[in-house]
This record gives structure tokens, sequence and C-alpha cells, in this order.
């Protein structure tokens, strides 16, 4: 079992990438399981039902979200009917949308969480606690668990490791837009990386154009943040489970952009 995770998605240079190459991705690793987190796909602020199926028609089978997930307003028509979409588990009760699916591969059920980190983050349930109910019910049907922790502090994410280790398959932290290279079996055989980094533009500052970020911490005035254009990348994590238990065998991380080509 094996499954490839695409990070956070951004604009239309991030979709440009997905679209290059996913397949080679998907030749080279041969995944089970293919997801990507969107919640940044559609003009660097949330994701749009087309954008979400555009996804899935490129290969992949599951869709998380995060801090972003209700920025463009078009997710409030169509979340509910979305199988595949995920956004935090941890939002208060009534959210629309679920914090975890299940997706059936092979003979094989395999559960993708979503949850949300609370430091520097807004003040949501607890994730920990949320994840704890979550399990109770996911691990009656499956022991094949990948959780997205979309959060800003290291150390949160890490104490979520932690707390998971064993529990899950793996936990692969998103949202600070920097892939870390910190990829481990922690000692009862959970998969974990703080962040699997951005997939869109290689020369902004976290996927928006330079200047404008510039600005806002030379003046501390509003700005307003664009996708950033010019060369782009690609980051994203492999893991291999075993067949029987679930638990990681090894982890992989991938990056492309000019300084790190990808051989087709």
């Amino acid at each position: 079992m094996r499954l490839m995770f695409i990070g956070d998605v951004v604009g239309s240079p991030g979709r440009k990438m997905v679209k290059d190459y996913l397949g080679p991705l998907k030749k080279k690793y041969k995944p089970t399981l293919t997801i990507i987190n969107g919640e940044n796909a559609a003009g660097g602020r949330g994701i749009t039902e087309q954008i979400y199926k555009t996804f899935l028609d490129a290969g992949a089978q599951a869709v998380t979200l995060g801090n972003h997930s209700w920025d463009n307003r078009e997710i409030f028509e169509f979340i509910d009917q979305a199988p595949a979409l995920v956004r935090p588990i941890n939002y208060p009760e009534g959210t629309p949308g679920q914090g975890y699916t299940f997706i059936k591969v092979n003979a094989i059920e395999v559960a993708v969480v979503n949850v949300m980190g609370r430091t520097f983050m807004s003040p949501n349930d607890c994730p920990f606690q949320a994840m704890d109910t979550a399990l109770d019910d996911i691990r009656k049907r499956t022991p094949f668990i990948f959780v997205d922790m979309h959060g800003e502090a290291t150390s949160e994410k890490q104490a979520m490791g932690w707390y998971l280790d064993g529990r899950v398959s793996a936990i692969i932290g998103t949202h600070t837009h920097v892939q870390t290279a910190d990829e481990r079996i922690l000692p009862k055989g959970t998969a974990y990386l703080s962040d699997v980094g951005m997939t869109g533009p290689y020369d902004g500052v976290l996927g928006m154009e330079r200047e404008a970020v510039v600005k806002k911490f030379l003046t501390n005035l509003p700005v307003r943040f664009e996708v950033a254009k010019g060369r782009e990348q690609l980051s994203g994590v492999v893991i291999e489970l075993d067949p029987k238990t679930g638990l990681a065998k090894s982890i992989e991380r991938i990056l492309i952009n000019e300084d790190h080509p990808f051989y087709f």
C-alpha cells in the first residue's frame, strides 16, 4: 500500500504543476492512493467545484482543505455533495462538509482525515480531542489512516505526531508552504513530516507576489496579495504502508523545481 500526497496547491501555477507532473509521478511511484491539499487552489484562496473535479480527473482520489476552506463562497454550494473533499474535522458542530472520508482502493478502505491546529490559527475545537473521537469510529473500519494536519506551529504538529503515533498510518503537516526535512517513521510506526510544502510559484513568498509581501513587512500597511507569476514548483511525499497493519514502512519527500528537476 503506497500513498502519495501533494502539498498545498496555490492558484493556477500550482494547478499547472499538478496537470504536468501528477501523471509522471504516479507512473514512477505507482501510489495506491493519491491525495491533494487544495485549499489555496482557486486564486490562492479556497477551492471551486470545477477545480475539485479537475484534481479527481487528474488522478487524485481525495482532496483536503484547511483554514482557507471558506474563502471561495462557491464551496457552500457543493461541499456536502463532494464525497472526496475533506475540511478540518475540528470545526464546530454544524459546519458544512466532513472531517474525514473513506476511500476504497482495491479491497482496502483508507481513511483520509483533515485536522487543523489552533496555535496562531483560529480558535476551533481541540484538534487532539477531535482526533480521539474520530479514531474511535475510523479504527473500527480500517487501520489505514492518513492525516493532513493543517497548522502554523511546528511544535503543535510534532505534538500531534507523538500523540497519534501507532494509531494512524501517517500524519503530514500542511499550511506553512515551506517543505521541511524532518521526515521519519516514529517509534510505533506512524510516518511523520512537519510540512509537505507548496505546489505553486517558486519565486514568490508562500506563493504570493514577493513585492507585496515585502511591502507589508516594511510598512505594516494593508496590501493586496496576488498569486506570484513565473517559475513553478511541486512538493509532495510518498509513504509506503504495511499491507497488514497499516503502519508506515518508509517515507520519501518529493520536490520538483528548476533546482530539483524531475526526469520523466
